[in-house]
Parts: C-alpha cells; sequence; structure tokens
C-alpha cells in the first residue's frame, strides 16, 4: 500500500473563533463520546488566558461547556478520568491580588463532573499557615492526570511558602518544581487564617527529593517534571511481584564535570501515603514538604557518554505502555533527530523504538492495547508500531503554519482514533482535529 492510500480520515472537530489547547494525554471522555479542551488563546505572551473549559463532541461537532471561570480566574489544561464523566484542570486565583495573582506556585486542582458543569470540587488542599497540616500543600499544583483506575491524581508541584527564596542555605530551602500526588485519603481540611486556604477532597502529598544543589555525577535532582503513570495496573518487579502505583518523571542533575543533563526517573508510591518519611509530609516555614514512607526514587538511564547525551527534543511527558513494561521517552540518535526510545521500570539500556529521519515533533500517547505510539512529525500525524517500530503516515504533510501541534496526539478509549490540534482559518486559531489510526 503507497503511502497516501494508507492516510486515515482527518476531521476538524471543532470551528469556533477562538483559540482550543488539548492536553497531551486522557482528552477522550471514558466512551469515547467527547473531547475536553481548554479555551487558551495560544498566542505570544498571552499567558494563561483561558476562561472556559468545553468538550466537543466528534460524531457531530456539539460544543457543551463544562467549566466557565469567574472573578478574575482563568482555567486550563483539561483531562478525563478514565473511568468517569468528571474533568481534572487548572484553576487560577479568583479575585487575585498584587500579591496573588496566577503563578506557578498560585494554582490548583479542581474537579468538575459532566453531570454537574460550573461546580468545580477542590482536589488539593492548600494550608499558607503554621503549623501546616498533613495531606494539604502550600502552593501550586499543574497538569492533573488520573491514574487507570481513576482513583489517583499526579500532577506537578511549586511550593508558595518558599518562594520568596532565592537560594539554598543550610537555613532554609527554596521552591523548586517537583511532583505529587492526591491520593483518595481525604478529605482534607485547614483552617481559613489566610484567605487563600482552602479544603481539598483528597489528601496530597509530594512524592519527589528534589536538592537546589546536586552534587555533581550524583543521582540528586534540582527539578523533577513531565511525569506519567507506569502501567494501568503498575509493573511486575524481577521478583514477580507487582508495584500498584509508580510514576515516571524527568530529572535535571549535574555530571561530574558540573554540565547539566536531564534523565528518566520514577518513584514507587506507597499504598498509604498519609505517614511521613523522612521529614513532614507538611513541610515547615523553611523546608519543603517531604515524600510519604516508603516512596522509593531511582535514576533509570545513564546516557551521559553518548554522542547527544540526556533526554532531548520537543516538550513531552514520560508515558509508559498500558502493561507498565516500557516507559516511552525522546532522545536523539546519532544523526541528531529526536527518536522515541522506551526503558523498564527495573532498570537497564534503553531501546530505540523509532529510527526516523525526521525528529518527532510533539507529545505522544500509546494506544489502549500497547501495540502502537501515536505523535506528530515532519508536519504530519504519525502511527509507530511497538514491537517493529515501523512508522506510518497517518494524515497529509501540511504546510508550517497548519501543521499538528506539539501538545498532543491523544488515543481514543477504543485506540482507533487520535485527537490533536491544528491551527486553521483567517485569522488562524488552534482547532480539534481527529483522524482514524488505520
Amino acid at each position: 500500500m503507497s503511502e497516501k492510500e494508507s492516510f486515515g480520515a482527518e476531521r476538524q472537530i471543532t470551528t469556533a473563533p477562538h483559540g482550543h489547547i488539548l492536553t497531551n494525554v486522557n482528552v477522550w471522555a471514558p466512551d469515547g463520546e467527547w473531547i475536553v479542551y481548554d479555551t487558551r488563546s495560544d498566542q505570544a505572551g498571552a499567558g494563561f488566558d483561558g476562561l472556559r473549559i468545553e468538550k466537543v463532541r466528534p460524531a457531530t461537532g456539539e460544543v457543551r461547556t463544562l467549566y466557565e471561570s469567574r472573578n478574575g480566574a482563568f482555567c486550563g489544561v483539561a483531562t478525563y478520568s478514565p473511568v468517569e464523566n468528571k474533568t481534572a484542570f487548572i484553576l487560577g486565583p479568583e479575585n487575585p491580588t498584587p500579591d496573588w495573582t496566577y503563578g506557578m506556585s498560585r494554582r490548583q486542582g479542581v474537579i468538575v463532573e459532566d453531570a454537574r458543569p460550573g461546580i468545580a470540587l477542590n482536589m488539593d488542599a492548600r494550608d499558607m499557615t503554621p503549623p501546616f497540616t498533613p495531606g494539604a500543600l502550600r502552593g501550586g499544583s499543574h497538569v492533573h492526570v488520573f491514574s487507570a483506575d481513576g482513583r489517583w491524581v499526579s500532577f506537578t508541584y511549586e511550593d508558595q511558602v518558599l518562594a520568596h527564596f532565592t537560594d539554598e542555605t543550610a537555613e532554609h530551602e527554596m521552591n523548586l518544581r517537583c511532583v505529587a500526588v492526591c491520593a483518595p485519603a481525604g478529605p482534607v481540611r485547614v483552617r481559613r487564617e489566610h484567605p487563600r486556604n482552602h479544603d481539598g477532597a483528597f489528601f496530597s502529598v509530594v512524592v519527589t527529593e528534589v536538592t537546589a544543589n546536586p552534587k555533581p555525577g550524583s543521582d540528586e535532582i534540582r527539578k523533577a517534571y513531565e511525569d506519567g503513570w507506569i502501567g494501568a495496573d503498575g509493573y511486575l518487579r524481577p521478583d514477580g511481584t507487582r508495584q500498584k502505583r509508580a510514576l515516571a518523571f524527568l530529572g535535571d542533575l549535574l555530571l561530574s564535570d558540573g554540565s547539566a543533563i536531564t534523565e528518566v526517573f520514577m518513584v514507587d508510591i506507597p499504598d498509604d501515603v498519609t505517614q511521613p518519611g523522612a521529614g513532614p509530609l507538611e513541610g515547615t516555614q523553611t523546608r519543603r514538604p517531604r515524600p510519604p514512607l516508603g516512596a522509593c526514587q531511582r535514576r533509570l538511564t545513564r546516557t551521559a557518554d553518548r554522542k547527544y547525551p540526556g533526554v532531548q527534543g520537543v516538550r513531552h511527558w514520560l508515558r509508559s505502555s498500558p502493561d507498565g513494561s516500557r516507559i516511552a521517552f525522546l532522545m536523539k540518535d546519532d544523526d541528531g533527530a529526536a527518536q522515541i526510545w522506551t526503558v523498564s521500570p527495573n532498570g537497564g539500556s534503553p531501546v530505540q523504538l523509532t529510527r526516523n529521519k525526521w525528529s518527532v515533533s510533539s507529545a505522544f500517547t500509546w494506544s489502549p492495547d500497547g501495540q502502537s505510539i501515536t505523535y506528530a512529525m515532519d508536519n504530519s500525524v504519525f502511527i509507530t508500531d511497538a514491537a517493529t517500530g515501523r512508522s506510518r503516515r497517518l494524515t497529509s504533510r501540511f504546510g508550517d503554519g497548519e501543521a499538528p501541534r506539539p501538545e498532543a496526539c491523544v488515543f481514543s478509549p477504543d485506540g482507533r482514533r487520535i485527537a490533536y490540534l491544528r491551527r486553521v482559518g483567517n485569522p488562524p486559531f488552534n482547532q480539534v482535529f481527529v483522524v482514524d489510526a488505520g
């Protein structure tokens, strides 16, 4: 079959004269009948300016509003639960003040049920006043993704209490990006001694260890980010036992010569996250919140000796095969093209999956059966066989101004369709498209 004959049927799903942004994963409703997105403009300098969370029915183009922000707040980065008709997303501060505008440490996660549009449930509790509350955090959460069973939520976190420190000393730590989870051990209630304190429906904890001054040549990291759940039901250890919950993430560290590199890390998460480990879960006025007892963080890749070392390429999130055996990430081949590689959660050398002549140009997702990965490349949507590495172009090759966007290529729950963004129209706006996986 020729490349042209193998093209899927591309359909434009949204047409409204405003921006549409898909998150990099979990944008489809569990039954595949709806796609959720936000309405950020994606214009240069606009920042986080989305006012609505909407969903569209691909079969008909019908659009419904799930949430419209109010009182000066903005919202965005929406993801569906894999098992229930409810959506998680970022909500910025209502009634912002000069000392509390939208920012990385001043935002929260909320959930809205499809059946109750406009009613937002706080996920992560916030407590800004000591003594701080275990299960509550003190800052902002970002990119909220449900676990496969819909019971847990992962996200990245930054701390407002420590945000005024510009360095890290023996007396105090500073705010650094890390990975956290909301666990079904809530609700968590906090005192209202600060105007930005609020309760949360989940028990929230940081699960990664970071330091502002990592020791060169060590596995210490100064940033943990772009996380992804490992497996629909965790992964199998070498001894045959199953780790039920784990997250893969990127970690920034220093090589022995002091140069920076990004590698793949992971953390095993205990069933009970309410017990403190090496420090208070809730943190102190001078120390970051600490992971729970039993959280085990480790490095998976060591790529310093490669021609192009470290994780590289377009911004992407680590994504695991549904069986938990392979964690996919981007790294350049010896010709300088960003390819998809995988590594086992049990360690070992990374394995190159794609061998394309172009760089992968978007975030990617696995098909629900684990047999394929989809992404954008060479101004088209592609699909790659996860067993053979053979890649196939699914759409025409578009001009630079209308090429698939880097934010998302997301399989539907049945694996038959892929949602993505292209900028079209005059004036151009990001619109949601769907192509058959073939």
